[in-house]
C-alpha cells in the first residue's frame, strides 16, 4: 500500500523533465528551452550553459558522477560512451562541470558502427547531437542524454535522425492542410505512438545450457513440446508469481524513468507476455521502447530468468512482435484521425484517413520494407502474425461509407441523397464498432493505426519513419490541389472520392492467413515480399528514392548505405546461426545420438546372446542409425550452401543466397536433428528440451 501510493511521486523521479526545468532554471532560460523543444529551433550556447549546469547539479544530487550521450546506430540497439563530470582544478584537486558544449554535442569513435560506405573506416569522428525533444534521465549513477548521431559531413548515422526529419516533415504537411480548413490555433502537431511490446521469459539455468540461445537469441533444433498454445489456457491466464515479480520490478524502473508502462498480460504462447505503454510522441515513443527493451533484459536477469525479443525463438510456436499504433495528434489533444461532430471536422477527418490509405498503397513496398530483417523472416504469415502482404482494415461500416462516397450513392438506405462533404448530408463516422482483425498488417482502430508488422527485437524508428514521410507526401499533394481549387468543398469530396477509388485495393477486411487472400493479393497487383532479403533492394527505387529526397529525410547516398546495412546484417545474421548449428551438431547432437546407439547395439548384443526378444532395440537403432547419416549429410550440404553464400561479393545476391539456399539447408539439418531428439533418451540428449524450458515453475 505504501508503494502505491508513493507511484505519483516517483513517476519521472530520475527524468529531467518539465517539472525540474521549471524549478531550476530562470524563468527566461526555462521560456526559452521550452519554445526550443516545441518548435525545435537550435539551442544558443548562451542557454545551453546554464541548462547544462542546472541539469549537472540535478544528476549530481541522483548519484550521478558520468554523462554519456546515449544514441542509436544503425545495429537496432542504443549505444553510450561515459565520461565523468571531473575537470582538473587547482593544487591536483578536481571540480564537477558540464558544459553547454557537452550537453549540446559529443564526438564518440565511429569507426565501428554500421555505415554501409558512407565514410571510410579511417574516418573515425562521428557527432552526437542533444534531442531536446526527449528527456534526459539518470541511470547507474550517469547522466543519459538522448542525442542523434550523424557524420562530420551531415548524414545521418542512426535511427533517430531521419526520425526527427520525417516528424517535423508530418508537422510542416499537416498544418498546412489545416490551414485551409480555417484551423490556425491548433498548437503544435506531433505523431504519436504507442508500441505494444510483446516478449518472452524463461529461466536463466536453462538458457545458459543452449548454445542456440546465447549466440543467436533463438532455439535452432527443438522437437516441438505435446503441448504448446493449442488449449489457449496461457493467454490472458494467471501470472506466475516469479513473473509477476518481474513485471511489478519492470514497472517501478520505468515509471522512474518517465515511461508510461500501463497493461501488461500473458500472451498466447507458454512463456510469452506483453507490455503496453501509453501514447505519447513518436520519438520519446521510440526511446521509451528502447528502455523498456533494455530494461526488461535487466530486470529479468534480477529475477533468475532471462528476456528474448527474437521474433520467433520457439518452432511451432507462436512468435513476438510489437504493435506499433500510430495516429496525429495536436498539443491541444485533437486527435487528426478521430471523426468528428461536425461535417467540416469529418470532412478534415477523411481527408487524412484518405491520406493514409493512398500512402500505405502506393509505398506499401517501403513500410514492407521498414519491418524486415532475417528474425522476422521466421513471424510474418505464420499463424501468429500478420502475412507479409501489406493490407489495410477498415472495418465493414467505414469501408461501406467510403464505397458509398467514391460510388456517390447514399450510404443510409432510407435517404434518397448522395454523400457530399461540407454538407449536412455526410453522416457521423462510427468511433470504433469493429472488432480488431488481428490478421491485419495495417488496421483502423478507432483513431489510430496499428501497424502489426513490426518485430519484436526492432526499433520503431524505421516504421515511423516510413508512415511520417508517407502520409506527409499525400497530404502534401492534397493541398496542392486544395490551395488552388475555385470551390473547396466541390474540391475535398473530388480528393476523397478519387484518392480512394484509386487506392482501395489495400483494403482488405478479411482473412489475411488464407491462401484464398494470397491469390486475390496478387490479382489485386499488391507486393509479396517474403524474406527480408527479397524486400530490402527495394527501398533503392527510384520512387522510393524521390520521396525521401523530396521531404529532405534521406539523401539517396544514405538510403544506399542503409541498404547495404540491412543485406549485410540479413547475411551475418544468417551465417551466425548456421555456424552455430554446426556447432551443436559435430560437438553435441552427432555425439549423443551415435552414443545413445552404441547404448542400444550394446544391448542388443547381449539380449542376442542371451537369444531374448530385442524387435524394440533393433527397431530404434536401425533408425537411429539412418538418421545419423543423414543429420552427417545435412550438415555437409549445409557447409557446402555456406561457401557459396560467402563467396557472393554482391551484397543483395549474397542475402538472397543465406536467406534462401542456406537458410533452406538450415531447415533440413533441423528436420533431421529434431527427430532423433524424438527417437534419443534424454539423458542422452544435450540440451534442454522445449517442454524443460516452456514449462517452467
Amino acid at each position: 500500500m505504501e508503494m502505491a501510493s508513493r507511484i505519483p511521486e516517483l513517476f519521472g523521479c530520475m527524468v529531467f523533465g518539465d517539472k525540474e526545468m521549471k524549478a531550476r532554471l530562470p524563468e527566461e532560460i526555462y521560456t526559452t528551452l521550452r519554445h526550443t523543444i516545441r518548435r525545435g529551433t537550435p539551442l544558443n550556447i548562451d542557454i545551453a550553459n546554464p541548462v547544462a549546469e542546472a541539469m549537472k547539479c540535478w544528476a549530481m544530487e541522483l548519484g550521478a558522477t558520468h554523462f554519456t550521450h546515449w544514441f542509436q546506430p544503425l545495429n537496432g540497439i542504443t549505444a553510450e560512451k561515459h565520461d565523468s563530470f571531473i575537470e582538473p582544478g587547482e593544487d591536483g584537486q578536481v571540480i564537477m562541470k558540464f558544459s553547454g558544449k557537452s550537453l549540446v554535442r559529443g564526438e564518440p569513435d565511429a569507426s565501428s558502427f554500421p555505415n554501409g560506405g558512407l565514410r571510410a573506416t579511417f574516418e573515425a569522428r562521428g557527432y552526437t547531437a542533444w534531442d531536446p525533444t526527449s528527456s534526459a534521465f539518470v541511470r547507474d549513477k550517469t547522466l543519459y542524454i538522448p542525442t542523434a548521431f550523424c557524420s562530420f559531413s551531415g548524414e545521418a548515422l542512426d535511427a533517430k535522425t531521419p526520425l526527427l526529419r520525417s516528424m517535423e516533415c508530418l508537422r510542416r504537411s499537416a498544418r498546412r492542410l489545416m490551414s485551409l480548413f480555417g484551423k490556425t490555433g491548433i498548437g503544435t502537431i506531433n505523431p504519436t505512438v504507442g508500441a505494444e511490446q510483446e516478449y518472452f521469459l524463461i529461466p536463466q539455468e536453462l538458457y545458459d545450457e543452449r548454445p542456440d540461445l546465447r549466440l543467436c537469441d533463438r532455439t535452432l533444433f527443438g522437437a516441438p513440446p505435446p503441448k504448446s498454445q493449442a488449449l489457449s489456457e496461457h493467454y490472458f491466464g494467471a501470472i506466475k508469481p516469479r513473473v509477476k515479480a518481474f513485471m511489478d520490478e519492470l514497472d517501478l524502473e520505468l515509471w522512474k524513468l518517465g515511461v508510461m508502462a500501463k497493461t501488461e498480460h500473458n500472451e498466447a504462447a507458454p512463456c510469452q507476455h506483453e507490455l503496453a505503454p501509453i501514447f505519447c510522441t513518436t520519438n520519446m515513443a521510440c526511446d521509451h521502447n528502447q528502455l523498456t527493451m533494455e530494461m526488461m533484459k535487466r530486470v529479468a536477469r534480477k529475477h533468475g530468468l532471462v528476456c528474448i525479443l527474437h521474433e520467433k525463438p520457439f518452432f511451432c510456436v507462436n512468435g513476438s512482435g510489437k504493435h506499433n499504433n500510430w495516429s496525429i495528434a495536436t498539443s491541444h489533444g485533437i486527435n487528426l484521425l478521430e471523426p468528428g461532430d461536425s461535417p467540416a471536422d469529418n470532412a478534415q477527418f477523411l481527408l487524412f484517413l484518405t491520406a493514409v490509405i493512398a500512402a500505405v498503397d502506393e509505398y506499401a513496398d517501403l513500410l514492407r520494407i521498414s519491418v524486415a530483417n532475417a528474425s522476422n523472416d521466421h513471424r510474418l504469415g505464420a499463424n501468429e502474425a500478420p502475412p507479409a502482404i501489406l493490407s489495410m482494415f477498415l472495418g465493414d461500416e467505414l469501408t461501406e461509407i467510403l464505397d458509398c462516397l467514391a460510388e456517390g450513392r447514399p450510404y443510409d438506405k432510407h435517404e434518397n441523397s448522395r454523400l457530399d462533404i461540407g454538407v449536412g448530408v455526410l453522416p457521423k463516422f462510427p468511433k470504433d464498432n469493429t472488432d480488431r482483425n488481428r490478421t491485419s498488417p495495417f488496421a483502423f482502430t478507432g483513431n489510430k493505426f496499428e501497424f502489426r508488422m513490426l518485430g519484436s527485437g526492432c526499433s520503431i524508428a524505421d516504421a515511423n519513419v516510413v508512415l511520417n514521410t508517407i502520409v506527409s507526401e499525400i497530404l502534401d499533394r492534397f493541398s496542392d490541389r486544395l490551395e488552388t481549387a475555385d470551390d473547396f468543398n466541390g474540391e475535398v469530396t473530388a480528393i476523397a472520392q478519387e484518392t480512394y477509388r484509386a487506392h482501395k485495393r489495400i483494403v482488405f477486411n478479411g482473412n489475411g492467413y488464407s491462401e484464398e487472400w494470397r491469390q486475390e493479393a496478387a490479382r489485386r497487383g499488391l507486393h509479396n515480399y517474403a524474406t527480408a532479403a527479397e524486400a530490402i533492394p527495394h527501398l533503392e527505387d527510384p520512387e522510393n528514392v524521390a520521396v525521401f529526397e523530396k521531404h529532405g529525410i534521406y539523401t539517396a547516398a544514405e538510403l544506399h548505405s542503409r541498404c547495404e546495412i540491412m543485406l549485410d546484417a540479413v547475411a551475418k545474421g544468417i551465417e551466425v546461426e548456421a555456424k552455430t548449428m554446426l556447432e551443436m551438431t559435430e560437438r553435441d547432437i552427432l555425439p549423443a545420438v551415435l552414443a545413445y546407439t552404441d547404448h542400444l547395439a550394446a544391448g542388443l548384443a547381449n539380449k542376442k546372446s542371451l537369444r531374448l526378444p530385442c524387435r524394440a532395440e533393433s527397431a530404434l537403432a536401425e533408425t537411429l542409425c539412418s538418421l545419423s547419416d543423414e543429420i552427417y549429410a545435412a550438415a555437409e550440404a549445409l557447409k557446402a550452401e555456406m561457401k557459396k553464400a560467402a563467396a557472393l561479393e554482391d551484397m543483395a545476391a549474397r542475402a538472397r543466397a543465406y536467406s534462401d539456399n542456406v537458410r533452406g539447408a538450415m531447415a533440413a539439418l533441423r528436420a533431421v536433428a529434431d527427430q532423433a531428439e524424438t527417437q534419443t533418451a534424454s539423458d542422452y540428449w544435450p540440451y534442454p528440451s522445449y517442454t524443460d524450458i516452456l514449462f517452467y515453475r
